[in-house]
């Protein structure tokens, strides 16, 4: 099946490469902001969703890995899934939406015991430009570790654009299978629900 999705994929890794050369030039200009090193696992912990696109791709790359890695990843991914769960339950129980998303603490099961990615080469976007700043629903957003100050100018990687490319290509992605209800384009997809089930069943659940 995937074969239907290489040249989206290609377009992907395009995005992708767009990412990682703004990542790579904010490095140069401003490396004393940036506190990006191995084994650092911030972004790990964060939780964020992935546009089907970026789903079908890391679940691609994740079937290639060794079983005892993907075991190991997927054991990770039952244990986020349930503390997901049990905050979402919180959150409806107190109705207390103070606590943004983006607050919130999660271990990603593809994270290991070393403190680094399982499938590092092939990261979604988000975890490529989380330590520099970015667009994010017309404001600018950085990593609390980095030492970009408020209220001073920097260069700041659009992912609001970059948004709109991954829903267009999800949305391509769906059409292709024949799937009639395009504003599924638009749903999120978490990592773990990424790696754990088969694109075919994804999108039969959607």
């Amino acid at each position: 099946m995937m074969d239907k999705f290489k040249d989206l994929f290609q377009e992907y890794e395009l995005l992708v490469a767009k990412a990682d050369q703004a990542f790579q030039e904010m490095t140069k200009d401003y490396r004393a902001n940036i506190n990006c090193d191995i084994q650092c696992s911030d972004c790990c912990n964060a939780v964020f969703g992935l546009f089907l696109i970026e789903s079908a791709y890391l679940n691609h790359h994740f079937n290639k890995l060794d079983r005892t890695i993907r075991r190991a990843a997927a054991s990770k991914g039952d244990k986020f899934d349930k503390a997901l769960l049990e905050l979402e339950k919180k959150f409806q129980e107190n109705k207390n939406k103070g606590q943004a998303l983006e607050k919130i603490r999660i271990g990603c099961p593809l994270l290991n015991d070393e403190q680094k990615c399982s499938l590092y080469k092939h990261r979604p976007i988000t975890c490529r430009v989380y330590g520099i700043p970015t667009i994010i629903n017309g404001q600018i957003h950085a990593c609390w570790k980095a030492g970009f100050k408020k209220g001073e100018s920097y260069p700041a990687f659009d992912l609001d654009s970059a948004y709109k490319e991954l829903y267009n290509l999800s949305k391509r992605l769906l059409e292709r299978v024949g799937h009639k209800d395009m504003d599924k384009a638009s749903l999120l997809v978490s990592v773990s629900k990424s790696i754990k089930t088969p694109l075919e069943d994804l999108i039969n659940e959607i």
